[in-house]
């Protein structure tokens, strides 16, 4: 038999001041209290309070209020704004579930899994609630921008996962507010901050008006009570007066609009201090001059008799029309719909009058509350959105959490923390942040880096659209995509605007460069396989060549030889058995002291120090004039001369330091054809039809003579070698300039 040991609560309002005392029960217990054989919703609020009853009994949360109240009033709250039975079981098992050691299986196994995993989401935001306020004892106000931005996004997409959550925690919050006020005890400014700046503004925007209003009261009571004594004390000071005429415009509003034939409900609306603070401040008014004072709200049958009584009332009264809104024709993104005047009786008084039928009237009293009946309500809707089924319903809702970001970032008070950033959806409804400008090919690679790669075609909200289309928060994309594909190199370009995201971007130019990488050792696999056959040393295995030649393996020694960075000599030097060193002093012989009127040497190069020696131009990097050179005495060549930055040379240089000499090169005569030297250049491009020509075009105008060319393409890039004859290497460098700006090329360089 196994035991059910309360934990000690460590989440958001739940934590409770002393460590909870130990509570045993055993799970088949629990289980029978709670009909267990019947995992579902059915009398599912009695079943979930007789669960949490025997664990919350004696507890308490950090505010000091019992646990088992709180979850009492919560429900009643949830009751109150048209809750399911479901929801209100569900705020007995958020709290019952801290104190169980495996909440999730023993959850699952009384209520469902639907069940066990809301509640177990609701302890974990509630426990990040926490953290981010850094503990509900805290005396210092949360309003430092960068932690208020990342809570309210954080929340965002907490919220998002399941939408039920949301409810949950506006309701106990709306709770821990009201116990603070009744038992008059001090409230975390942190608490009553989160309160006014993030849950009553996601009320607002899930039109949870009663929530919402009550939360902006309680919570600017709690963090400026001087203010709010303030305005309380100027509502009541002529309250008695005001009610006698607000009771004489009632009754001379319904009796005139029943002349109409309209049934119609006339109601004072509740003041509410701080949307009174907030117009004050926003509109620089005096209580005085503030509108709504004075409001009655008329609820009639239908739209047609909602613009019936408009008519009327503008007859009767005179309308101030800049205060004229007509929120039926074009409801609130909320859903919220109304007809909205301010008029002015004979004493010039200004009434406000708020028109609506009985169902405006029920959303904007209880928003996406009562939407949760999606079920029984059948294609009823919400805020224009048809609800069909589960699905449909939880986007309906997603949008409006989504666009409550975007009313965070047009409040002056939360300026800035959305601006950078949109929430879109997958076709399962799941939320992706992505940078502001993000198009559908930045929505590929967030969601994983494989359908970016396979990414051709986007469907937003159903449509397809361009891959280059801007998203808009609350968006549905739905990627189309083919078996096997590769980036486009045009999402590189920033004028076509197909990528913003700059981790979308580094994960496409990943590929390139790991294609890149894959072609260049083909071609240093292929160069150093046609050595050994050469060579005779087909036997040799390539990693134990590339760890001789100090290579940590066969692949890094491939590219360099690839990316043309390594000469295949030095292959060529640990190929061939090593031949006896010759004494120092066989080298020295060679090296004559100079004669007085030493010339240059024939071919243009002047052998510091010796003379008649036989010399010869190095293949490896075919220097040419003006290039800095150095020589080597070889066995038997004479002196081999090489460009100074030679990788064949340095190597060579440092084995035998003492074979390098000091050359030159020498001043042809004026009489005689200034000599030419052959010079590589390599070329990289875009393959396209008339490349080599185009190319061999500019060698010829610039009167540069090819004396060689290879060539090879591979998937779209081609690799060309010109060998070309120069007696200047200097002017060479103009001439690369040209050839660079070749239609398709991409580099030209010498080699």
């Amino acid at each position: 038999m196994r035991s059910v040991t309360s934990l000690p609560p460590t989440t958001g309002e739940a934590a409770g001041a002393p460590a909870a005392s130990a509570v045993s029960a055993d799970v088949p217990h629990l289980l029978a209290a709670t009909s267990g054989n019947v995992p579902d919703q059915v009398d599912a609020l009695r079943r979930a309070r007789a669960f949490a009853e025997p664990l919350l009994v004696g507890e308490a949360l950090s505010s000091g209020e019992n646990t088992l109240a709180h979850a009492d009033a919560t429900a009643a709250i949830l009751q109150g704004i048209g809750g399911s039975e479901a929801m209100q079981a569900a705020c007995y098992l958020v709290y019952a579930s801290m104190h169980l050691n495996k909440p999730l299986e023993v959850l699952t196994k009384a209520f469902g899994p639907n069940f066990a995993e809301l509640a177990v989401e609701t302890t974990k935001l509630m426990h990040f609630q926490q953290q981010a306020r850094g503990g509900e004892g805290g005396a210092t106000r949360v309003d430092d921008p960068a932690t208020q931005t990342e809570t309210v996004r954080k929340m965002l997409l907490g919220f998002s996962r399941d939408v039920r959550v949301v409810l949950l925690r506006l309701a106990s919050r709306l709770q821990t507010l009201r116990w603070y006020a009744a038992s008059k005890r001090p409230v975390s400014p942190s608490l009553a901050y989160e309160a006014l700046h993030v849950f009553a503004p996601l009320a607002n925007r899930l039109g949870i008006w009663q929530i919402k209003w009550e939360l902006e009261d309680l919570s600017f009571r709690f963090l400026e009570p001087d203010t709010y004594r303030d305005i309380a004390r100027l509502l009541d000071e002529k309250r008695a007066e005001r009610e006698v005429y607000m009771e004489q415009l009632r009754a001379r509003l319904e009796s005139g609009l029943r002349a109409y034939s309209i049934s119609a409900t006339v109601s004072g609306r509740p003041k509410h201090i701080y949307s009174i603070v907030k117009k004050m401040r926003g509109k620089s008014l005096n209580f005085d001059q503030l509108f709504d004072i004075r409001a009655l709200r008329v609820v009639v049958p239908n739209v047609k008799d909602c613009y019936t009584a408009l008519s009327w009332v503008h007859e009767h009264f005179k309308p101030i029309e800049s205060e004229f809104d007509d929120y039926i024709a074009k409801p609130k993104p909320n859903g919220y719909q109304s007809l909205h005047t301010v008029v002015r009786d004979e004493q010039g008084r200004a009434i406000e009058i708020q028109i609506r039928t009985q169902a405006m009237h029920d959303h904007a009293e209880n928003g996406v509350a009562a939407h949760w009946a999606y079920k029984e309500a059948g294609t009823k809707g919400y805020a224009g959105v048809s609800a069909t089924g589960e699905y449909d319903a939880k986007i309906a809702v997603l949008r409006q959490l989504l666009a409550w970001g975007q009313d965070l970032s047009e409040n002056p008070s939360h300026r800035g923390l959305f601006d950078d950033r949109i929430y879109v959806l997958t076709p399962d409804a799941a939320v992706i942040e992505l940078p502001q400008g993000a198009t559908p090919v930045d929505f590929a690679y967030s969601v994983h880096t494989n359908l970016g790669h396979r990414c051709r075609g986007a469907r937003v909200d159903g449509a397809m659209v361009p891959l280059n289309t801007q998203l808009q928060s609350g968006q549905t994309v739905e990627i189309s995509t083919v078996k096997e594909g590769r980036p486009s190199r045009d999402w590189l370009n920033p004028e076509l605007g197909y990528l913003v995201s700059n981790r979308a971007k580094a994960k496409v130019r990943a590929w390139f460069n790991a294609q890149a990488t894959h072609e260049t050792m083909m071609r240093g696999r292929e160069a150093v396989e046609k050595l050994l056959q050469r060579e005779g040393k087909t036997a040799i295995k390539l990693d134990d060549l590339a760890v001789q030649l100090g290579f940590k393996s066969a692949d890094a020694l491939f590219e360099v030889v690839g990316k043309d960075e390594y000469s295949l000599r030095n292959i060529e030097v640990v190929l061939r058995p090593p031949e006896p060193a010759e004494p120092v002093e066989d080298i020295q012989s060679m090296v004559r002291k100079p004669r007085a009127n030493n010339a240059a040497h024939k071919g243009g190069v002047l052998v510091v120090g010796i003379d008649s020696l036989m010399t010869q131009l190095a293949k490896c990097c075919k220097p040419a004039p003006p290039d800095d050179i150095r020589g080597f005495v070889t066995r038997g060549k004479g002196v081999s001369v090489h460009r100074s930055d030679c990788s064949n040379f340095r190597e060579m240089a440092a084995r035998n330091e003492e074979r390098v000499i000091d050359v030159a090169w020498g001043m042809p005569k004026a009489e005689k054809q200034a000599a030419v030297y052959p010079v590589d250049v390599a070329v990289e491009a875009t393959d396209r039809q008339g490349l080599l020509r185009d190319i061999s075009d500019v060698f010829a105008r610039e009167k540069t003579n090819v004396i060689g060319v290879q060539t090879q393409s591979v998937k779209g890039t081609a690799w060309m070698t010109f060998t070309v004859e120069v007696s200047d290497s200097g002017r060479l460098n103009k001439v690369l300039g040209i050839v660079a700006s070749v239609s398709g090329v991409r580099s030209a360089r010498r080699r």
